[in-house]
């Protein structure tokens, strides 16, 4: 994938605004609220399905297979407890260079992890998210798992979406 550039951004309608944040309080409860924003925009990025939302000029929530989720720059700004996955510090260098999540790395998971869901990876020992992956299994089989690929990594720290500048 080339450089991620924004090709369409405009103001969400406030009809279309109560709908992102109940969403979004659907998947990452009320820590949502700390999201709220007066200016939200849409930015719809070339090189892909990625849609962006932009909470006073940063973008802090994106799309993911129908579902409003935090980005890295929204979690590290904002951080949340809800659909967690701590990892170790030997799974670290891996997951920041995009590399999908194995189990054996896995040292923590949040009981509200679902499969196909979006989840947000962190560091066990500084709790400071590392990437944004989709869960491959619920919490419930990613804890009885002893190997295997538990979470798809699709976005993570110097990623083109993190180096998004707009």
């Amino acid at each position: 994938m080339g450089k991620l550039t924004v090709r369409k951004r405009y103001a969400v309608r406030k009809s279309k605004l109560s709908e992102i944040y109940r969403n979004l309080e659907a998947t990452i409860g009320k820590s949502a609220e700390q999201f709220r924003s007066d200016m939200v925009e849409v930015a719809e990025l070339s090189g892909g399905d990625v849609v962006i939302y932009l909470l006073d000029r940063k973008p802090h929530l994106m799309e993911i297979n129908g579902k409003i989720f935090p980005t890295l720059r929204g979690a590290v700004e904002k951080p949340f407890d809800k659909r967690r996955i701590a990892i170790d510090a030997g799974a670290i260098p891996f997951m920041v260079k995009g590399a999908d999540l194995m189990r054996p790395g896995v040292v923590d998971i949040s009981y509200d992890v679902k499969k196909d869901e979006p989840v947000v990876i962190v560091d066990a020992n500084h709790k400071k998210p590392l990437a944004i992956g989709i869960a491959l299994m619920d919490a419930d089989e990613m804890q009885g798992a002893q190997s295997g690929k538990v979470a798809k990594n699709i976005h993570y720290v110097g990623d083109d979406i993190w180096n998004l500048e707009i």
